[in-house]
């Protein structure tokens, strides 16, 4: 299999996937493109790469032939035109999540796309991690039974974030930027969510701290399956130690045994009539954490890309790809409206509303 070239646009959060590509049999790293030239050049210097490779200028990684597919791990609000410039210059594209932070140019996108004839793929990193990629197969292989319901949840102590200084702008949010990962989960096992509820509060810390937008968030779930589902995550304030909880887990319910998997402690625990089972990864620690603590998780990136890789190779659709990245911003636009009007909100609903009425089906899948 012939390497693929890779341009990667945002050097913070797109360090990981730098790191990946680099230890990656099926990927060449070839540009860096980022407005800040001295993160820029630390990242050459990081990863010994050549300093000609980084660039300001975004035409510049566009231009170069030797890129095959556009990294995109720019800030959230950027990345509808940072998507369609690369369609339009003829590159896959890989971009972190959330796909979009509102829908007003979704179909401008999905135009794109389809015009391309490229490859897009939405970041959702934590599917590739191995305790969730094992409940995956758990659930496909039917040991848990019928799927009852789904849990999830993401807390993290973010205020370090907050010294960038887009995430006090209105361009910011919390539900879409740090949500986002267990509203995947949710969607990946339901992906007919079609109607929601719930809150969402700025708390004293996120006020004093400078922030917009809420930090704190409960919501439920109603399927077209009649299944349901509740998420939450908080962003500014301390957690509970992993020795008690996780940070970020899912459990799935199912008629003949659940699972849960557990972010950062590597842990994934199960149990059906007949067996309980306790199943760690931990000695693959220093595969998904190379640097930073657990700050990054560049295994994660690395098993998406290759993933990807493989797709782009075979010719098929990878997962999520852009219509399912579109339906759930569009979930996480329904919890929104949800938590301002304190009523309950059909995807659907918000899918009309925005010229996506193709994508409605899909929502009801």
């Amino acid at each position: 299999m012939k390497k693929l070239g890779l341009g990667v646009l945002g050097l913070g959060e797109g360090r990981s996937i730098i790191s990946g590509g680099l230890q990656s049999e099926l990927w060449d790293v070839v540009r860096l493109c980022d407005l800040d030239d001295a993160l820029g050049h630390e990242r050459c210097r990081e990863f010994r790469l050549d300093p000609e490779r980084f660039t300001r200028s975004m035409d510049e990684l566009l231009g170069d032939p030797a890129v095959d597919v556009v990294g995109i791990y720019t800030p959230d609000h950027l990345h509808a035109d940072h998507v369609l410039r690369a369609l339009r210059a003829g590159k896959h594209v890989v971009c972190t999540k959330p796909f979009l932070d509102r829908l007003d140019r979704a179909r401008e996108v999905l135009d794109a796309v389809q015009a391309s004839g490229r490859r897009v793929m939405v970041g959702q990193s934590s599917r590739f991690f191995a305790p969730f990629a094992r409940q995956r197969e758990h659930f496909e292989s039917g040991v848990f039974g019928e799927l009852n319901t789904v849990e999830a949840y993401y807390n993290a102590d973010h205020r370090w974030f907050l010294a960038k200084g887009w995430a006090k702008t209105d361009a910011f949010k919390w539900l879409y930027g740090g949500l986002s990962h267990p509203v995947d989960f949710i969607r990946w096992y339901l992906p007919d969510v079609d109607e929601v509820m719930g809150y969402s509060r700025l708390s004293e810390n996120g006020r004093n701290l400078g922030l917009v937008h809420p930090d704190t968030f409960h919501f439920v779930y109603r399927a077209t399956s009649g299944r349901i589902a509740r998420v939450s995550g908080t962003y500014t304030s301390p957690v509970t130690p992993n020795s008690r909880d996780s940070n970020m887990s899912c459990i799935l319910r199912g008629a003949l045994g659940a699972g849960q998997a557990d972010y950062y402690e590597l842990r994934y625990a199960w149990k059906t009539d007949t067996q309980s089972m306790v199943e760690t990864f931990e000695d693959r620690d220093d595969y998904f954490f190379r640097f930073g603590g657990h700050s990054h998780h560049a295994g994660e990136y690395q098993n998406y890309i290759e993933y990807f890789a493989r797709c782009i190779e075979n010719g098929d659709t990878p997962k999520p790809d852009v219509r399912e990245g579109i339906v759930t911003v569009a979930l996480m636009q329904a919890m929104e409206e949800a938590a301002n009007t304190g009523r309950a909100v059909k995807v659907a609903e918000v899918l009309g509303r925005h010229g996506l009425e193709d994508l409605i089906g899909e929502a009801r899948a």
